[in-house]
């Protein structure tokens, strides 16, 4: 059973229908199912959130500096994690934003220690900002603030999507979902599960990841409850 975990969660996941912006209804809705599955339970969790569905680099940034890109798409993650606190401190659970850049006036900057303090008390941390520095993914970020702060795991939070498959399910009805992998399987079968810096730090470190559907009911709680869910990904299989 895990004890500390980090869900990284998609920055789509706020958007609702449109599939761009910030959608309170569905922003609330994704906060009641965090919280839901939280209750009961002694678990101390950390959030990683994207910002895609305000600004990705890569496509809204042609044409610009790519780190200036990147620091907006950082700027993005703190907007999305400002919103995902409000909705769940309205559900009542409390919540603390960390941000790897400089923005007291809505988020504590992020300090290691403080940041495991705040999860002992049974506060909801989620990281902004990325790791204050531009080329790196939310992927990456939340590997490193896995480890940082002692995390047993990295839930890897998907929509539709019920873990690792060999080819994409949407597209190949015959594709094989993988109940269990190794790090080095993913590497060697060219598996899209998180980017290859992130994936790396994770098998350098032995620390697993479970691939999962966030949206599939009762799915979250199962795996705070340490049921097997989605697909593990560990350093032995």
């Amino acid at each position: 059973m895990f004890k500390r975990v980090l869900l990284k969660l998609s920055g789509e996941f706020l958007a609702g229908e449109n599939g761009f912006g910030i959608s309170p209804e569905t922003t609330a809705g994704l906060a009641r199912r965090i919280i839901g599955a939280l209750d009961g339970t002694d678990v101390e969790l950390a959030v990683v959130i994207g910002g895609g569905n305000l600004w990705r680099g890569a496509r809204n940034g042609q044409g610009m500096d790519p780190a200036t890109a990147d620091y907006i798409g950082m700027l993005g993650t703190v907007m999305n994690a400002m919103a995902l606190q409000d909705a769940m401190e309205a559900a009542g659970k409390p919540t603390r934003i960390m941000s790897a850049i400089h923005m007291q006036q809505v988020a504590e900057p992020y300090i290691r220690r403080r940041a495991m303090r705040h999860l002992e008390k049974g506060r909801v941390v989620i990281f902004g900002g990325g790791n204050g520095a531009p080329f790196f993914t939310t992927d990456t970020t939340s590997t490193l603030r896995a480890l940082e702060i002692g995390a047993d795991v990295v839930l890897m939070a998907k929509n539709a999507v019920d873990g690792v498959y060999d080819s994409d399910p949407r597209k190949n009805p015959d594709a094989k979902r993988y109940e269990q992998l190794t790090h080095m399987d993913v590497v060697e079968r060219r598996l899209e599960v998180m980017d290859a810096t992130a994936l790396t730090l994770c098998m350098d470190k032995g620390l697993p990841i479970v691939v999962f559907d966030i949206f599939e009911e009762g799915n979250l709680a199962r795996l705070f409850r340490g049921e097997r869910v989605g697909t593990l990904i560990q350093s032995q299989s």
